[in-house]
């Protein structure tokens, strides 16, 4: 009887290393934890709260800034893309019933390659690539929290500032 219950607890403990092996494995997960799965879900905000950040915090809330106008170059990218596909291909198709399918095709597939090529232009311009935009993002999220819980950014614990390992 005592082999029995050394070999189950040989398996228990086998399978919860293995358990912790794969949770350090996934450990970034955590990241969409904290922002996706909230005790009650946080109150819309407005590009007014979004000013009050970045003028309340001068580290986070300029890298904030620099990602909010970021969008900028991916907006006109994909614009730019899908007209020029789009463009292109009615400029060429020879089948007047295939044209819409064929452009709506083409200004989808511009869309998505113009706004990528977007982002890229934005990482270069503003240089993003040295700032740490989950960070600043996610602390935007904590600030607007505590704002709307009515509490002070002083209550934050350090593992809530810093999340990472």
């Amino acid at each position: 009887m005592e082999e029995s219950s050394n070999s189950v607890g040989f398996l228990g403990r086998h399978f919860e290393e293995v358990k912790e092996h794969w949770r350090k494995n996934f450990a970034f997960l955590d990241y969409y934890k904290k922002t996706l799965v909230w005790e009650k879900p946080l109150p819309k905000w407005i590009d007014a709260d979004v000013d009050e950040f970045i003028a309340s915090d001068p580290v986070y809330g300029t890298q904030l800034k620099a990602v909010r106008e970021s969008r900028k170059y991916a907006a006109t990218g994909a614009l730019l893309g899908a007209v020029h596909l789009g463009g292109i291909s009615f400029k060429y198709s020879k089948s007047p019933h295939a044209a819409a399918a064929g452009v709506i095709l083409a200004a989808g597939f511009g869309a998505v390659c113009g706004g990528v090529f977007g982002a890229e232009v934005a990482e270069h311009v503003k240089q993003l690539y040295k700032l740490d935009k989950q960070a600043a993002n996610l602390r935007f999220l904590y600030w607007w929290e505590e704002k709307t819980k009515g509490e002070t950014l002083f209550h934050l614990s350090p593992q809530r500032l810093f999340f990472f390992p």
